[in-house]
């Protein structure tokens, strides 16, 4: 069953989120906080959604987004910032169903991309998002400010 977040899943969705930077081998950045969740995700400004995956009642799994904009379309569009499903109930459909949710979505509301970024080492999710008809962008390189470059441009 795939639903919208609810609050009383953010220890669930924390803990998803550290088992997916533990996936990506960076679970020593993780700062965020239930305490954090719970603000940003259902405070009185939400900018950034969750859907939820649940297998047997449990929360197995969850796909983490926010709108974009295109200049060039004139719409919105979905940023897929993590999508994640529990090793142990993979092959059951959930990474697949969260993804037709947004793509329902953003249908329903005439946005016109669902796009997210992959690690390029992830040949598994490579692999699953070909396969259902998602392109990679080589064209573009990421870039990002954070930390002290982002506090020495700001303070600048």
């Amino acid at each position: 069953m795939i639903r919208p977040a609810a609050p009383d899943d953010v220890p669930a969705i924390l803990r998803l989120i550290r088992e997916l930077a533990e996936y990506e081998r960076a679970l020593h950045e993780v700062k965020a906080t239930e305490e954090q969740l719970h603000a940003r995700l259902f405070g009185d400004d939400p900018r950034a959604h969750v859907l939820i995956a649940e297998h047997e009642g449990r929360v197995a799994g969850f796909a983490v987004w926010f709108l974009t904009f295109s200049t060039w379309n004139g719409t919105h569009g979905i940023y897929l910032e993590d999508l994640f499903v529990d090793p142990g109930v993979r092959g059951h459909g959930y990474g697949k169903a969260l993804l037709t949710e947004l793509a329902r979505i953003a249908d329903e509301r005439g946005y016109e991309r669902v796009e997210w970024a992959v690690l390029d080492w992830n040949e598994p999710a490579i692999g699953f998002y070909k396969a259902l008809g998602a392109r990679p962008q080589d064209e573009w390189t990421t870039y990002r400010l954070t930390g002290e470059a982002l506090t020495d441009l700001a303070r600048s």
